[in-house]
Parts: C-alpha cells; structure tokens; sequence
C-alpha cells in the first residue's frame, strides 16, 4: 500500500510542485497520472520511491515512512520499485540480455561487480524477463539495433528482472508511435494483472490512460483535482484538471483525438 497523507513538495526555488496530497493507493492498482506539463505528476510519482524529497507530510509504502530511510536503507527500500523513464536509460552499445542483467549490479559481490560475472539463476531471471515481455528473441542483440517500442520493453524487462512490488513509469510511450505505444501499454496491463503488481504511470495520452488505468488520479497545479476509476472520466472532469485546454489533452497520435467515455 502507498499512502499520502497531506504530503507538500516545494523546490528550492519556491516552486511548489505538490500540495495538500492525500491518496492511498492499493497493492495491484493501475494508476494512470495526469494533467498538464508542469502540474506535478512527475514530482508525485518519484517521491514515492525517494528520487525527490517530500517538503512536509508522510509518505508510507507498505507501513515504512518513506522519509525516515537513509543510505543502505534507502537502497534496499528502491528494489522493490521498479522505475521506467521515457528515455529507456539503456547503454545501447551492449547486448539486451546485458542491459537487463544490470538490475542485479546492486546485490553483486564487489569481485563480481569487477569481472561482470553473473549467476546462472540471474541469467535465467533475465531471460524469464524478456520472455514476459516478449523479446526473448533479441536476448543476444545489440539494443542500438532495436526499435524505439522494443527498447522500452528491454527497460520493462530490467524492471521485471528485479522482481518488484511497483512499477513506476514516467511518460513511457512520450516517444512511441499510437501502435508501439499500445503494445507497450498492453505489457504493463498483463504484467499488473497477471503478476499483481502496482503500476503507476505519468501520462499525457489520455485516450491510452482511460483505456488502460483502472483509476485516474488527476493532477492540477500541484493538488489533486479528481481521483477515480477511468469510467467515472468525464468531458467535464478533464475541462477541470486540464483548466479547459482541450488541445493539451489531445492525444498524441496521428489522429490527435480525445476518447471521454
């Protein structure tokens, strides 16, 4: 369980990126994020595994004050949270399996971290991976050879191979085109289905958001203007979270439209 209670973040500069936050999120949840660029979806999402410091409030995952964690207790605490950037964060020059090998560097034994030297029970963990990801077959290709789509599946695997409780995917399918973009939304939907981990996702698809999230949580100028399941979405409610810039939700593929159920 992930649980804000009246959680602030202001930046340095005085910039207040969340505020008055209060949600509690449940194991297994697919939580889509949205808003306008600049409202706090990605500030919201990357407190939770301490990329970014709250300001103020408590944040619990699982009964740990997030907050009060430090060092090894900090590093330990992020294996179970799987992050996924929309830039992949993939060394290219190397083989896919590589890539995904690289989410066990952190428990490697400090001779093994030197030679590059994996376990057979890791290797078979990273193939298992990209197997639930469906690019078992690139396992021994370069990732500069891969497409854009199947790039963020290796980074999807690397995740998975970690074996974590939450997935945390800021702005995946930014770069992906509407078809890739599907089959990387329909990874995320079976790998929180059929594996019951929790996925929350920062999105500007909105069209993709509905169609996949079981629950929309709404982000506006730091605060959270509506929190609910994707059928609940309404023209009204997205004129509300998004001021009524209509062109700032339309979805970014070739047709640009805007799905409202």
């Amino acid at each position: 369980m992930i649980e804000f209670i009246q959680v602030e973040k202001t930046y340095p500069n005085g910039t207040v990126a969340l505020q008055n936050i209060n949600l509690t999120i449940g194991q297994g949840e697919f939580v889509a994020v949205i808003g306008l660029s600049g409202a706090g979806k990605s500030t919201l999402i990357r407190c939770i595994n301490r990329m970014h410091d709250i300001t103020s409030g408590t944040l619990n995952v699982d009964g740990t004050n997030v907050s009060q964690l430090k060092g090894k207790e900090i590093r330990r605490f992020r294996r179970r949270i799987g992050m996924i950037f929309q830039s992949f964060n993939l060394v290219t020059r190397i083989t896919v399996i590589k890539n995904v090998l690289v989410s066990f560097v952190p428990d490697l034994p400090m001779w093994r971290k030197i030679t590059g030297l994996y376990t057979r029970e890791q290797k078979l963990k990273a193939l298992e991976a990209l197997e639930k990801v469906g690019i078992l077959d690139k396992a021994f290709i370069r990732v500069d050879q891969l497409s854009g789509g199947q790039q963020q599946r290796v980074a999807l695997a690397r995740t998975l191979a970690q074996s974590p409780d939450i997935i945390l995917a800021d702005e995946p399918i930014a770069s992906l085109d509407p078809v890739t973009a599907h089959m990387v939304m329909d990874d995320f939907k079976r790998i929180n289905q059929d594996m019951n981990i929790s996925v929350i996702m920062n999105i500007h698809h909105v069209e993709i958001a509905l169609e996949y999230a079981d629950r929309i949580i709404g982000i506006r100028q730091g605060a959270v203007v509506f929190d609910g399941s994707s059928s609940q979405v309404t023209k009204g409610i997205l004129d509300e979270i998004y001021g009524g810039k209509t062109e700032e939700i339309a979805d970014r593929s070739e047709e640009k439209s805007v799905y409202v159920r």
